[in-house]
């Protein structure tokens, strides 16, 4: 229910009705539109290249053209940081452009996109292990993929992040009593893959470590 209602917001901001850079024109062809797309995406102006994208997809909605448009707005996306709307752009294009080789790539922009959007492992578990769980899906769907190396690298900087999660959650729950939920994530760090002798921990600021 929530994606649901995700994506409908989504559609919301890209009808961009009550936004004064909103588009006015209309009745133009697929190439126009693409083109101004690009321009407006190069140029930095995603909200603009947005508008465009959905004349686009209104006004030629079999065009050739909506596939490359959606690959080139999820890296732009990304680029800037909002992973939602990247993760909905590559989403489409897995829906609707479904070729091997297309779905592959789309299938890599997927995981990469969730990879740059996971920052604090403290604030965002769930996405550390939907982040991995994507990974290793794409492993097992594409074990010769040619960005084999480039996910396993992710994996591990994320793997890395979860066992140490559960080193200082098992640290906490001992040092304040609660010795079987101490048990338990002691026991998924024995079991865990890292080998943390010759680690360095990552600084973190000593403000934010009071609110995590």
């Amino acid at each position: 229910m929530k994606k649901n209602i995700t994506m409908f917001a989504l559609l919301l901001v890209f009808a961009g009705c009550s936004s004064k850079d909103a588009v006015k024109e209309y009745n133009k062809s697929a190439i126009y539109w693409y083109q101004k797309m690009v321009e407006s995406a190069s140029s930095g102006n995603l909200d603009k290249a947005d508008d465009y994208f959905s004349s686009l997809q209104s006004e030629h909605i079999s065009s050739i053209l909506l596939k490359e448009a959606m690959l080139i707005l999820a890296q732009a996306h990304m680029n800037e940081e909002e992973y939602l709307l990247a993760d909905y752009y590559i989403d489409e294009h897995i829906k609707r452009f479904s070729d091997a080789k297309g779905r592959e790539y789309a299938q890599f922009l997927k995981m990469k996109a969730k990879f740059l959007a996971f920052k604090h492992p403290r604030r965002e578990q769930k996405l550390l292990d939907e982040t991995i769980e994507v990974g290793e899906n794409f492993k097992a769907m594409y074990p010769k993929s040619i960005y084999r190396a480039e996910v396993d690298t992710m994996l591990s900087r994320l793997g890395l992040g979860k066992e140490s999660l559960n080193r200082e959650i098992a640290s906490l729950y001992e040092r304040t009593g609660y010795v079987e939920a101490a048990k338990f994530y002691e026991a998924k760090v024995e079991r865990g893959t890292m080998n943390f002798d010759n680690i360095v921990p990552a600084y973190q600021w000593w403000v934010r470590s009071l609110f995590e």
